[in-house]
């Protein structure tokens, strides 16, 4: 590895400050940080880290993901692979880290906490201390994964607390995941020894958690899209920009970049905001690079300017590995088991009896851009027995189908989707990722079901007229390059517009439906579920 220098304005994570600098790297790591009176107008930042991501949700395999983000500036990436140890416990965790060996990017993962996230329903494995102690040894694992049970780290359950037991054995970090958490009960949840979170509501609660201790992480992904919200808050405290879940269709576009373009626009400092994606999250991780400085790891990103953040070039460990928007190394992924049964269902399936003409019924309420969802009781329509959709008040059918093993469809109804006809479908349902539908019409649900049955991904129905996108790897991840991606999801999302849906992501909208650690009621393979309560609840009342 030989000598690399470069000029230009070096912004100083640690000291504060921009200024003219040649920086040097060698053997990688910055071995000469020299001031200079003058040089070129283009700016030097050490590489960003996303430091809570969910690789899965990006629908590319690591290495695919590598090859989308690198470019963007990403030097390394913190990730939670609960998604795929739900469905392949930990061979799917053990596929990761193959994957990800085969690029340069930094791909540092957390030990899942909660697989399953609760104990109301059930996945495809279990990781329980055995587990978490095998992988938390790995210097590759930086800490123990977001503790979703939050019930359980309340009641004391044993379960979650020898976890975390395990990763204060080990000095690693416990990440946490506490929505709307607030008062004692937060106080407790922080005193368990969880230092993170990135699912504040509101400024307010942000601020409560950050005086309480907490490193608080401000999610910009495709579904939930915090930063806005806030901005009040981070701007005047130090935090992390994180992106959470972010579909290849966004990845194109930008990664950290984008972030740090986003949080300059509504108004955070431009050193306050490179903190946010550098040195803060790898003082916290324990991770390489965050700072431009002698001895330190020669992480590397080159951007034209503070307001945009194009990036011109890109250096992990001292070599040049992106410019101007390329990848300059290929990924070579291999597929993997999809983890799915294969369904032959009817419509007839997929509906709900009753008595009279009409019936009350609970139903899910679906929000742009938020993982969480409400709750509502209405009435619909009862024809021959059967309870149908309405498609005036936009109370479409809901079905969930247990991936593992071959039981009757968990059925319900949902607000918020806007289809007038069809259905769409998806084998990606956090966190234990059952099959996931909804639809105007059950005969194109259950086509749509069989489909990501045999395929794993997504799929889109309209009067039997039928448009996929494969997910190879567990259902969850493809091989394919993010353009690849990103261009059949689009044809997916044009379809679904004519269909009528408006929202922005509606595939990972749709996925969140089933994830029973977040507000108010959702689906689960046992049932619709309180979450508030705590409690399954009939969706015929």
């Amino acid at each position: 590895m030989g000598r690399t220098e470069i000029i230009g304005q070096l912004v100083d994570v640690i000291e504060g400050g921009i200024a003219p600098a040649k920086v040097v790297m060698e053997e990688g790591r910055f071995t000469e940080v020299t001031p200079l009176p003058e040089a070129p107008r283009r700016f030097l930042l050490p590489g960003l880290i996303d430091s809570h991501i969910h690789i899965e949700s990006s629908q590319l395999c690591p290495s695919r993901f590598a090859e989308a983000v690198v470019p963007h500036g990403t030097t390394a990436v913190v990730s939670d692979p609960h998604e795929i140890a739900n469905v392949l416990g930990m061979k799917g965790i053990e596929y990761m880290l193959e994957d990800s060996s085969k690029v340069p990017l930094r791909i540092y993962l957390t030990a899942p906490s909660c697989v399953p996230a609760t104990p109301f329903e059930r996945s495809g494995a279990a990781i329980g201390v055995a587990e978490i102690e095998f992988m938390l040894k790995d210097p590759r694992f930086v800490g123990l994964g977001e503790v979703m049970d939050v019930q359980g780290v309340l009641s004391d359950d044993p379960r979650i607390i020898s976890k975390i037991k395990a990763a204060k054995a080990f000095w690693k970090g416990i990440d946490g995941h506490c929505p709307g958490l607030t008062g004692t009960d937060l106080v407790k949840y922080i005193n368990a020894g969880i230092r993170t979170d990135h699912e504040s509501l509101t400024a307010e609660e942000a601020e409560e958690k950050y005086f309480l201790g907490m490193w608080v992480q401000v999610r910009e992904g495709s579904a939930s899209q915090d930063l806005r919200t806030l901005m009040p808050f981070a701007k005047g405290h130090e935090c992390m920009l994180v992106s959470d879940d972010l579909r290849a269709e966004d990845i194109v576009n930008g990664h950290m970049d984008v972030l740090l373009r986003k949080a300059v626009a509504l108004g955070m400092p431009p050193l306050h905001a490179i903190r946010a994606v550098t040195a803060w999250p790898a003082w916290h991780y324990g991770l390489a690079g965050g700072s431009v400085a002698v001895g330190r790891t020669a992480d590397l990103v080159v951007v034209d300017d503070l307001h945009s953040f194009n990036v011109l070039e890109v250096y992990i460990g001292g070599t040049k590995v992106a410019e101007r928007g390329t990848a300059l190394f290929t990924a070579t992924p291999r597929a993997n088991g999809l983890g799915i049964s294969p369904r032959a269902l009817h419509g007839q399936d997929l509906l709900l009896e009753a008595k009279g003409e009409r019936a009350a019924v609970r139903a899910i309420e679906a929000y742009p851009n938020r993982i969480q969802s409400g709750g509502l009781v209405t009435e619909l329509p009862v024809r021959e027995g059967r309870v149908r959709a309405s498609l005036e008040q936009d109370v479409l059918h809901l079905a969930l189908v247990n991936r593992y093993l071959d039981e009757r469809p968990v059925l319900g109804f949902i607000k918020g989707f806007g289809l007038k006809r069809g259905a769409m479908a998806t084998s990606v349902s956090h966190d234990c990722h059952h099959l996931l539908a909804v639809g105007a019409s059950v005969e194109d649900m259950a086509m749509a079901i069989n489909a990501v049955s045999r395929a794993g991904g997504f799929a889109v129905c309209d009067n039997g007229k039928m448009k996929t996108l494969p997910l190879e790897v567990a259902g969850l991840m493809s091989v394919s390059p993010a353009g690849t991606v990103a261009q059949q999801e689009a044809h997916l999302l044009a379809m679904l517009n004519e269909m009528g849906c408006r929202l922005p992501a509606p595939f990972m909208t749709l996925s969140f439906q089933s994830l029973l650690v977040v507000p108010e009621l959702k689906i689960g393979d046992r049932g619709l579920f309180d979450t508030v309560h705590m409690e399954f609840v009939p969706a015929v009342l």
